[in-house]
Formats: C-alpha cells, sequence, structure tokens
C-alpha cells in the first residue's frame, strides 16, 4: 500500500476570551497570519483577531488506507484543542474538514505535464 497525505482543517470560534487573552492573541498575531498559513505535521493555527472571533488550525497527516482520514480528523481535532486548552482559550462550534491528496484533481497544468 501506498501512503497517502491528508489535509485537515479544524475550524472554530474563540468563546469567552478575557481581555488579557484577547491582548495576548493580538500581541502574537503575526506568528499566527493566515498569509503564513500552511499544512504542518505539529499543526499550524491561524486566526485575525482585530477582524473576527474565528480561527483555523491546519494539520497534515497521512495514513495507508481510506479509512485512515477518519483518524486523521480525530487527531487534528485533538491537537487543536490541546493547542487551545494549554493556552486557557475557550472555543465552540469546532468543525473538521479533511483532504485525501490522492484522491485530489490535478491542475491544468499538472494534467499536461503528466499527458
Amino acid at each position: 500500500m501506498s501512503t497517502r497525505t491528508f489535509r485537515v482543517t479544524v475550524r472554530g470560534v474563540f468563546d469567552d476570551l478575557t481581555e488579557a487573552q484577547r491582548a495576548d492573541l493580538l500581541a502574537r498575531a503575526g506568528e499566527h497570519d493566515v498569509l503564513h498559513a500552511a499544512f504542518t505535521a505539529e499543526g499550524q493555527m491561524t486566526y485575525d483577531i482585530a477582524a473576527r472571533t474565528a480561527f483555523t488550525f491546519r494539520l497534515q497527516d497521512s495514513g495507508e488506507a481510506e479509512e485512515d482520514i477518519l483518524l486523521a480528523e480525530m487527531r487534528a481535532e485533538d491537537a487543536a484543542k490541546a493547542w487551545l486548552d494549554t493556552r486557557g482559550y475557550g472555543y465552540r462550534n469546532l468543525r473538521t474538514q479533511a483532504q485525501d491528496l490522492s484522491q485530489a484533481p490535478l491542475a491544468k497544468r499538472q494534467r499536461r505535464a503528466a499527458g
């Protein structure tokens, strides 16, 4: 079996932030800017707290079987919760979505190169 790569996105909303937490998020906003977003093995949090309280956590995972995508979703959601819980940030409305890159359609340029 070949290894499949999964890109998992966990979206949610910060909840019941204190003024100190909001100030901390604002101070660290540059480290979590969406312009630097990437899918990583550790997971990466992005947000724009000045605009809205929503966040996105991106994680790259892998597996060998199609069913492994469900495990990747659970690991990503657990990693996002751990990131938030460690910092004491409340959250709600978590939604998790995964994409199996082996099933993703090729871009026009990739199809041309392959064919």
